[in-house]
């Protein structure tokens, strides 16, 4: 029996869901301009899973790498959703920046 499959399906659940709260804390902390380490991050790993010969280590750094870039999309909706209320707005950042994008966001622009 191969398992492998088996081991890329669990483990990609759980990487897709390690990344909500990664998500959640990295806008709260940094905002949304943290994006080009995700990108790079994700451009690196599928790199590198090109280069592994091991298929398991290979899907796993792919899946990671894909997840990575998807999560530059998924910081800008949550920047939205801290707009609109439904996570909380670090007090401790209020530059210029932040409340052009809130307003932006808001679509008062």
């Amino acid at each position: 029996m191969h398992f492998e499959g088996l081991a890329i399906g669990l483990i990609s659940f759980v990487i897709i869901g390690l990344f909500h709260p990664i998500i959640i804390k990295c806008e709260y902390h940094f905002s949304k301009r943290i994006w080009p380490v995700f990108g790079i991050a994700g451009l690196v790993s599928i790199l590198f899973s090109i280069a592994v010969s091991y298929i398991l280590l290979s899907a796993l750094l792919a899946i990671w790498g894909w997840v990575c870039l998807w999560s530059i999309l998924e910081l800008h909706e949550q920047e939205k959703r801290v707009s609109r209320g439904w996570f909380p707005r670090n007090p401790k950042r209020t530059d210029a920046r932040d409340i052009l994008d809130d307003k932006a966001a808001k679509g008062n622009i």
